[in-house]
């Protein structure tokens, strides 16, 4: 045996070798990255200090009219720090069969979408992206989707916050208040004095 397979064999056998799937080092979100729907690089780490909602999309769905409530969240929250990002999928029935510039058209014709959205990914199963499959192994039932527009949020620091259903929309109390608790101290702060300066100019 050659000294670096031995050396591999006990690094192994420490836990100090990470040898899963090409998960990167899983803890942090920044960790990973994405084709954008545009055929362009799009790594999570390029919105490292902002809080991030990653739904998987599709647009033959019962669910798909929750675009709107997306653009909505992304028009309220994008200048506090929250980034909307939507991942395509045609995991579950069939309902995203198009390509990458026709998901892209009908996103913008009828919903007037304008966040950022990578290029059709898987997002269960063994074959889903690294990320789903991070948001399985952190979260469980939670960050698995069982159907489209299943939401996970990521705060600042690229940590998992929490996970929805398809059937809570974007624009519930429930995610509106764990987005408000996730927005970046600074950007949060900012707006708060803005507000009073407002106020105290109104009086």
């Amino acid at each position: 045996m050659s000294l670096r397979k031995l050396a591999m064999g006990v690094l192994a056998a420490a836990g100090l070798l990470f040898t899963g799937p090409a998960l990167a080092e899983p803890g942090r979100a920044h960790d990973f990255a994405f084709t954008s729907i545009e055929g362009e690089p799009l790594a999570l780490s390029d919105y490292a200090g902002k809080a991030v909602l990653v739904v998987n999309t599709a647009s033959q769905c019962g669910f798909t009219p929750q675009y709107a409530d997306l653009q909505d969240l992304w028009d309220r929250y994008r200048d506090r720090g929250l980034v909307v990002l939507g991942v395509p999928s045609n995991d579950f029935g069939g309902q995203e069969p198009g390509s990458e510039a026709q998901i892209k058209e009908f996103c913008e014709v009828h919903f007037g979408i304008d966040f950022p959205m990578t290029e059709k990914q898987q997002v269960v199963g063994p074959e889903a992206h690294p990320l789903y499959r991070w948001f399985a192994a952190e979260l469980g039932r939670e960050g698995t989707p069982r159907w489209n527009f299943h939401k996970v949020l990521i705060d600042s620091d690229g940590a998992l916050v929490a996970g929805w259903p398809s059937r809570i929309r974007p624009v519930s109390q429930e995610i509106l208040a764990a987005v408000e608790r996730v927005l970046p101290a600074e950007q949060t702060g900012f707006h708060q004095q803005t507000d009073i300066h407002r106020q105290s100019a109104a009086r």
